[in-house]
């Protein structure tokens, strides 16, 4: 059992969040697993008992391009194939403020069935409007918001101007470097 890896749970698809193995008193040992439901999106706790099989689910798993973005979706083509796809909204969740026209992903699918969108860890983007530096303000680890070019909203320190390009952690959402 691994975080990440794809299960079949009760005839659900699940994605195992996390898990912890517990041995209880006289009884059998037990995981205490955290999964994410495929089909409705649900986090829920299953103890599975380590006599128990679980059966492994293998993702067909393809890089695409991400192109642009229309009112009812994201378009999304498949590097190898060149075969466009459309995806909403939910596919990406908070990402979407990440993606910029040639962006490279990482799609999941199980049985035709969209899992999982990837992105990568850090993206550069370019400082669309951020209040001017003021002059004298020199104290160590000052911070000002910017808005990028695709609107997310991060706090950079002050010396960055508008035009700079920024490197954004995509997993935490925050300033790494100038690049």
């Amino acid at each position: 059992m691994k975080k990440g890896m794809t299960v079949i749970i009760d005839g659900k698809l699940c994605i195992i969040i996390d898990f912890e193995h517990v041995k209880i008193g006289k009884g059998g040992a037990i995981y205490q697993t955290k999964l994410k439901c495929i089909a409705d999106g649900l986090i829920q706790n299953a103890r599975i008992r380590s006599e128990e099989n679980i059966e492994e689910v293998t993702l067909d798993k393809r890089k695409y391009e991400y192109l642009y973005s229309q009112p009812n979706g994201h378009i999304l083509m498949d590097i190898e194939t060149y075969d466009q796809i459309t995806l909403d909204d939910a596919a990406f969740g908070d990402g979407k403020k990440y993606l910029k026209p040639n962006t490279e992903l990482l799609v999941s699918t199980c049985q035709g069935k969209l899992v999982s969108v990837v992105l990568p860890n850090t993206v550069d983007l370019a400082v669309k409007d951020t209040p001017p530096e003021i002059k004298g303000a020199t104290a160590a680890g000052q911070k000002k918001s910017a808005t990028l070019e695709t609107g997310l909203v991060v706090n950079v320190p002050a010396f960055i101007k508008v035009g700079d390009v920024v490197r954004i952690d995509t997993r935490t959402g925050e300033y790494v470097t100038r690049a």
